[in-house]
């Protein structure tokens, strides 16, 4: 990772939810020239990457999502502190989307052309889902789910 911009912050819990962030301690302005939300690349205790973005969530600074997934990689959890490396990703954002999946939007060009208008993360929600299937007749009925969800206008799952 190129030098970026590093910080140790504490995992706090989002409310009731599962969900963990830290605060950014520095000026989004000042740092990225922007006011909203910052797409970043992460690395967290030196050794767990992630792409994600700082946003304002009617906070007073930016923050940033840990997901359970990182905070399993780390063994940690809220209340423990977590040292953050980060620079802005600049990168395009693309989701890899397999054979099969690729058929059924093929099928449906409407549908296609509403997910790839939506978010990175809506697309890559989509994908992860369908790929998370165990069973084959599972991954059928997601892949035919996603294409009804995308039409009727869902944006995630």
């Amino acid at each position: 990772m190129k030098q970026g911009i590093e910080f140790t912050g504490i995992i706090k819990q989002n409310g009731d939810m599962n969900a963990a962030f830290v605060e950014f301690p520095f000026s989004i302005q000042e740092l990225f020239h922007k006011k909203g939300q910052v797409k970043i690349r992460a690395t967290f205790d030196q050794k767990v990457e992630y792409r994600g973005s700082l946003a304002k969530m009617k906070s007073d600074c930016h923050i940033l999502g840990l997901t359970q997934g990182v905070r399993k990689q780390l063994e940690k959890s809220f209340g423990d502190e977590v040292f953050v490396s980060l620079i802005e990703d600049k990168e395009e954002r693309t989701v890899d989307i397999a054979e099969d999946i690729a058929l059924v939007f093929n099928e449906n060009p409407e549908a296609k052309s509403l997910f790839d208008n939506m978010s990175y993360t809506h697309r890559k929600e989509y994908i992860r889902w369908i790929e998370e299937a165990k069973k084959p007749e599972t991954r059928e009925k997601r892949k035919a789910r996603m294409i009804e969800m995308i039409l009727e206008g869902k944006k995630g799952i």
